[in-house]
């Protein structure tokens, strides 16, 4: 795993970036989990990452990750075909059990609708 550090106006932390179904599986094992799929070229995915930022500094007791979709495409690719979600990026998507119970893309991935659809 890739951890990266956020700078921003929430307290540095760290981001995992994820690229093989191995560690995505791994990830799955967490009782809820948001996983964020990130473009790298795209303006609204950058705008979308940041929110994810946000959500996540703010619930820091969540167990997520990410993927650069120029980079992980056969990831991204499995999490489609497994989960059968249509592919998008930027594209969130929440986890309960290993199973998903949410996900949104583009403009609509914002702080108050990752928070409104936080998995209980």
């Amino acid at each position: 795993m890739k951890d990266e550090e956020m700078k921003g106006v929430h307290s540095p932390m760290t981001l995992t970036k994820i690229e093989t179904e191995e560690q995505f599986n791994e990830l799955l094992q967490n009782d809820t989990v948001l996983f964020f799929k990130h473009s790298l070229t795209c303006p609204v995915s950058a705008e979308a990452f940041e929110e994810y930022q946000t959500f996540i500094a703010e619930h820091s007791q969540l167990a997520t990750a990410y993927l650069a979709v120029q980079e992980a495409r056969p990831l991204s690719n499995y999490i489609a075909e497994t989960f059968d979600i249509k592919h998008q990026s930027p594209q969130a998507i929440f986890f309960k059990q290993g199973k998903p119970t949410w996900n949104d893309s583009h403009w609509r991935i914002k702080n108050e609708s990752l928070t409104e659809n936080l998995p209980k």
